[in-house]
């Protein structure tokens, strides 16, 4: 499977409210044992990642994850940019770097927030 449809795959599970259909997404996208990490965070394997992403439903009912960029992929290294989106809102920007298993699909990714525009430009006006 190309990089485009596993990212799909993945992105779409972190909107999907159902567990066992996020489940279903994930199984075809990410490694039993693949290992998510972001600033605040470490999920070790498939089942962690899943309440991961059900928790963060909780907290951004709604949500969706949104790509920015096309991924670009090389010797099974890949990164892209998202937006995780509440309605026409941008809460959090994001730059994803992973690594895929020889199956496909992802084993380790690692999440980097940006600022969101908004934040962007409060920071560039307190600093005038």
């Amino acid at each position: 499977m190309d990089i485009h449809a596993v990212l799909d795959l993945y992105n779409d599970a972190w909107g999907e409210t159902d567990e066992s259909r996020r489940r279903a997404l994930l199984d075809k996208a990410w490694s039993d044992a693949g290992v998510y990490t972001d600033p605040t965070t470490v999920a070790q394997g498939r089942e962690q990642l899943i309440a991961l992403m059900g928790e963060l439903q909780q907290q951004f009912p709604g949500m969706r994850i949104v790509p920015s960029s096309r991924a670009e992929e090389h010797n099974g290294a890949f990164m892209y940019t998202w937006d995780l989106c509440v309605g026409d809102d941008v809460v959090i920007s994001g730059r994803d770097i992973g690594f895929r298993d020889d199956d496909g699909r992802v084993r380790n990714l690692s999440c980097f927030y940006m600022l969101t525009p908004q934040e962007t430009d409060d920071a560039t006006a307190s600093s005038a």
